[in-house]
């Protein structure tokens, strides 16, 4: 799979806008385990907090649920953040190295602070200038709540 240029990611993020309101998202990161039986000796490496056997698929997605990005083949006992970290796509984003479009205002701000594109995760992964992830806690104030539900929706 070949990764998308700019001007793809420029088509991505105007399809996430339209869909969900949410400025300057490129892309949906998550992780999928795919079952499989036990390897011989491997002992357990592949066995995933899930209580089973796995690969681990992880996935960028555009607006359209389609995959832009795969990397598929890590131990299911891995995490999330560090099979995407240790991606081939996972390190150019961690290492400011990506295609990404340049920054730009949000929709409504053209006198702000421009700002990067993004992909949206879960709390699984790791803060980035480039991905973003929801406030933890159960406790938050009105903002918060509401920023983690526009993310959610982002990420369906």
């Amino acid at each position: 799979m070949s990764e998308p240029t700019t001007d793809d990611w420029l088509d991505i993020a105007s399809g996430y806008f339209d869909k969900t309101q949410f400025p300057n998202t490129v892309g949906v990161v998550d992780g999928k385990h795919i079952r499989l039986e036990c390897p011989k000796n491997s002992g357990s490496l592949y066995y995933n907090y899930k209580n089973f056997f796995s690969l681990i698929l992880m996935a960028i997605c555009d607006s359209n649920y389609c995959f832009r990005i795969i990397n598929v083949g890590s131990y299911g006992k891995e995490s999330d953040c560090n099979v995407f970290k240790m991606s081939p796509f996972g390190k150019k984003l961690y290492s400011d190295k990506t295609n990404f479009p340049p920054e730009r205002c949000l929709p409504g701000d053209d006198q702000g602070v421009p700002q990067p594109f993004i992909l949206v995760a879960d709390e699984a992964f790791a803060l980035n200038k480039n991905l973003l992830r929801p406030f933890p806690g159960r406790t938050l104030n009105d903002e918060r709540r509401i920023f983690n539900y526009r993310l959610s929706r982002a990420r369906q």
